[in-house]
């Protein structure tokens, strides 16, 4: 594959990338060029954490990029993701990884790695002090968002404050060459692109993908004289406010079920998760169209190969937002069929999460 074809599979889809100018002198001094992505360990997976960063990493994957899922067990813990206990915390890395892997991301593909393995090595925390040296007290302050947590919040852990030197630290130790993550994580991979010239390394590549906003919409918190960044965490889909996720277990049923109650104001595009879902993850697809079934009285049946002509006619009022979330549905589905096939063959790794999950409840 040429160069100029791989950077089209790393860039599509993405919000930013940063710098696109580097990744082809990345590719000519580097045949397999170093990729990861992170993730906090709680809760079940859903289109934004799990089908989306899923498609991206196929996408480095298939442009020959050595991929690391990167189970990020420490940070969990420090971040007090499912009570700060590490026994359950591991729990939630075994159902990640299997959740990928039913997203096709198996172990030919894609390598598996926890924050665990690598904490026990002296140079790691050696990097993590160059990192924490090499930056002030208020930019990593700015840059707890990342972990979901406000600036102005009251009672910050002192613990909170080695997270984003940890995930700089992470990027450096583990020779990364290109950082993903969605938007969120923005302000970490600029912390270490700052401070690579410190620690005498090469700035890793950043790129990013958009925030998934979840079913209910932002709502007011995107006009909020607060936090910008914040406001954007908030609004995004997450798996601690079930009532606004598409899980990928959920079945085409469930995601109709759903998708009937969610924010999708007629002839609007912007800010309407029903139209980011269609953008980001079903027309970004090789050869995806979208069909429209509908009543004659009604227009009739309509077929979109493009997001273009459907954002076109959304806006315009020629197709109805039952209409949209109907097919939207239906295509959602489809893609998680094989999760379900998966899961069905695999239940271990999501019985354990669902019962762990049920036993925290219960002693709250």
């Amino acid at each position: 594959m040429k160069i100029e074809e791989r950077i089209k599979l790393i860039t599509r889809n993405t919000e930013e990338v940063v710098v696109k100018d580097e990744i082809k002198p990345l590719f000519e001094r580097k045949k397999k060029p170093n990729s990861y992505i992170g993730f906090e360990l709680s809760g079940k997976l859903h289109i934004g954490n799990g089908l989306l960063c899923a498609m991206k990493m196929h996408d480095l994957v298939d442009a020959g990029v050595n991929m690391t899922i990167f189970l990020a067990d420490w940070h969990s813990w420090v971040n007090n993701k499912l009570d700060g206990d590490l026994d359950k915390i591991r729990i939630a890395g075994e159902y990640f990884k299997e959740g990928y892997k039913a997203l096709g991301l198996t172990e030919d593909k894609v390598t598996y790695r926890w924050s665990n393995e690598i904490v026990n090595d002296a140079d790691y925390w050696a990097t993590l002090i160059k990192v924490a040296k090499s930056t002030s007290l208020n930019r990593v302050l700015r840059a707890l968002p990342i972990m979901g947590r406000a600036m102005g919040m009251k009672d910050v852990e002192s613990a909170w404050i080695y997270y984003p030197a940890m995930q700089a630290a992470d990027i450096f130790y583990m020779d990364i060459d290109i950082a993903f993550g969605g938007m969120d994580q923005r302000k970490a991979h600029m912390i270490a692109r700052d401070c690579a010239k410190n620690l005498g390394k090469p700035k890793p590549i950043a790129i990013h993908t958009p925030l998934l906003t979840g079913l209910k919409g932002s709502g007011s918190k995107m006009d909020s004289d607060a936090d910008p960044d914040m406001a954007k965490i908030e609004a995004k889909m997450s798996k601690s406010k079930p009532e606004t996720c598409i899980f990928i277990h959920d079945t085409e049923t469930d995601i109709k079920r759903k998708l009937k109650t969610a924010f999708c104001p007629a002839k609007v595009a912007e800010g309407n998760p029903i139209m980011e879902y269609s953008e980001h993850l079903l027309f970004v697809r090789d050869s995806y169209t979208m069909k429209i079934e509908r009543p004659t009285k009604f227009g009739g049946d309509i077929e979109y190969l493009n997001y273009a002509d459907l954002e076109k006619d959304f806006v315009e009022g020629k197709l109805h937002p039952l209409d949209l979330k109907n097919a939207v549905a239906k295509s959602l589905g489809k893609i998680l069929e094989p999760v379900h096939r998966y899961f069905d063959k695999h239940p271990e790794g999501l019985e354990n999460l669902e019962k762990m999950i049920a036993g925290t409840k219960k002693t709250r």
